[in-house]
């Protein structure tokens, strides 16, 4: 049996957290009077997730275009997601952004947090 390490646990959770989120909204219907209920649904719901420490989600409004019914469909390329997953005390900061024309995943660092306890 192959063990992972609690770094590779968190970067394993991280990527399925952003993954999760991406593919979960994308299509969802949104205007400028509901982004902020959004954003908050949706990071109450990644954050009620096993090893999420913290998440942070803003939607880019600039992008947000009316169709016939007066509201947008979000898009991959509206996300800014900054996400903190805890495994052990091995943490992993990833995001999700907008980098030229694409929605962005990556791992921007992991770390060991000294004294965390638990999950």
């Amino acid at each position: 049996m192959i063990m992972v390490s609690e770094h590779e646990q968190a970067v394993f959770e991280a990527g399925i957290k952003l993954g999760a989120l991406y593919h979960q909204f994308v299509g969802t219907p949104v205007s400028p009077a509901t982004v902020s209920s959004l954003e908050a649904a949706m990071e109450q719901s990644i954050g009620l997730q096993p090893y999420v420490r913290t998440v942070c989600i803003r939607l880019d409004r600039a992008q947000m275009q009316e169709n016939i019914f007066g509201y947008s469909e979000l898009k991959g390329t509206m996300f800014s997601v900054d996400l903190v997953t805890r495994v052990g005390s091995a943490c992993c900061h990833a995001r999700l952004q907008r980098t030229r024309d694409y929605p962005l995943m990556e791992i921007v660092e992991t770390y060991d947090e000294p004294g965390a306890a638990g999950n």
